[in-house]
């Protein structure tokens, strides 16, 4: 009993890791399909400015916007589904901790009907 860690301590812990899921799926989901094709749209902008003899000190600055804009747009959906995640990942640790407790009264529940029976 005295090597078991503080439920305040193991919750904490349950804390952490669910934030690290949670920022492991955002960072995992964030470059999905919408932010490929909008970084193919910039490459074929850059490309058509190229091959139309547009000098490369005007194309350079709309390919580093534009690769900007991909990394911003794909920084932004990484966020918002990081609060997602978070979100989903703190409801399910709320879900376990109360099921936990609701497993506690029943077992004390149990426990106390089976001495009833005995006596």
């Amino acid at each position: 009993m005295e090597n078991a860690p503080a439920p305040e301590q193991a919750n904490k812990e349950n804390e952490k890791k669910a934030i690290q899921r949670a920022r492991e799926r955002a960072r995992i989901a964030r470059w999905d399909l919408n932010v490929a094709i909008f970084l193919f749209a910039v490459l074929i902008i850059i490309l058509i400015l190229l091959f139309q003899g547009i000098t490369i000190n005007i194309v350079a600055p709309i390919a580093v916007a534009g690769l900007a804009l991909v990394w911003l747009t794909g920084w932004r959906q990484g966020r918002q589904l990081y609060e997602r995640f978070l979100e989903e990942e703190l409801a399910k640790l709320e879900f376990e901790r109360s099921r936990k407790i609701e497993e506690s009264v029943e077992e004390a529940v149990q426990r106390a009907l089976r001495e009833r029976w005995r006596s």
